[in-house]
């Protein structure tokens, strides 16, 4: 059974001439991320407590993500770069988001659950992209040992859908979100930010 995904467009080299232009501000956008991606896993335990399987996932996730912004924060500490005054609006997200709307309470689960999975893998393609362009060496490391928790967080959520759905019913949405996915990754300004 097949737990990893494919994302069907890949990230640009324009995304990633405009990170490695403007380095802080990925760092700074990056830190962002990493404190929402903690959120949304605790807000799926919040969103469903019934759904016992997730629970314990969702925890090690979340703590995996804060500490994530926890050795971000530390580096940006190091380069005297400061955290965003406010959190922007994630444009990826906002586009994905009306994937989640809709349908029933089992079908709005489900699609939670594979939108954790695909931002995971668009971040791990994306730190491994930046871990490849990088010369500095403790940056490279860095982001080879992120991109490959990343990977891991992605397969955790499709697993867990795999959990409370049948395979099939599963990698159908998956791949119709995908397709949505590859469309909206395409359609977005280029900027120095994860997503």
């Amino acid at each position: 059974m097949k737990y990893s995904i494919d994302l069907k467009i890949p990230s640009s080299q324009a995304w990633l001439d405009a990170v490695m232009a403007d380095f802080d501000a990925f760092l700074q956008d990056h830190a962002d991320c990493e404190r929402k991606a903690s959120a949304m896993a605790t807000s799926l335990i919040a969103k469903y407590p019934d759904r016992v399987k997730i629970i314990p996932d969702m925890i090690e996730t979340a703590i995996e993500e804060l500490e994530h912004f926890h050795q971000v924060f530390a580096l940006m500490q190091r380069k005297g770069i400061p955290l965003n005054k406010e959190m922007k609006e994630d444009p990826y997200l906002k586009r994905l988001m009306p994937l989640t709307h809709g349908g029933t309470q089992e079908s709005r689960f489900l699609s939670r659950m594979l939108l954790g999975s695909i931002v995971e893998c668009r971040g791990c393609e994306r730190f491994r992209m930046v871990s490849e362009a990088q010369a500095d060496e403790e940056l490279k490391k860095f982001y080879k040992t992120l991109w490959t928790s990343e990977a891991k967080h992605g397969n955790i959520f499709v697993a867990l859908a795999l959990e409370y759905f049948d395979e099939k019913t599963v990698y159908d949405r998956l791949h119709e979100m995908m397709e949505y996915e590859g469309e909206v990754i395409q359609s977005l300004p280029i900027a120095p930010a994860l997503h």
